[in-house]
């Protein structure tokens, strides 16, 4: 069984994490059909080229959603800082008035 992978537009092929049956030719071990599974390009020998390789997968976030993500990110860290801050100068307030 294999993974559903994607097809030559780039979309999976069924939906994510959907399991596939795989052509395995009789007698092939877990080597051959893990080489007949491969894209025709060769195993990236040492870590980076495994790294570059895996990079060029990546599907990197367009402009728009790398901005409109970063200002959700800012937002809830301010508001989030901003709620830590009113709990503690309230408890400060309160810890004040009970050991006067």
């Amino acid at each position: 069984m294999v993974f559903s992978q994607p097809n030559k537009s780039g979309q999976p092929s069924a939906p994510e994490g959907t399991v596939v049956d795989a052509e395995v030719k009789p007698g092939a071990g877990p080597a051959d059909s893990a080489s007949a599974q491969s894209t025709g390009s060769p195993e990236p020998r040492g870590p980076i080229e495994s790294t570059l390789a895996e990079l060029r997968r990546v599907v990197w976030p367009s402009r728009q959603q790398l901005i409109s993500e970063s200002v959700a990110v800012l937002l809830m860290v301010t508001l989030s800082a901003a709620a830590i801050a009113s709990l503690d100068r309230f408890f400060r307030w309160l810890s004040q008035l009970v050991f006067r």
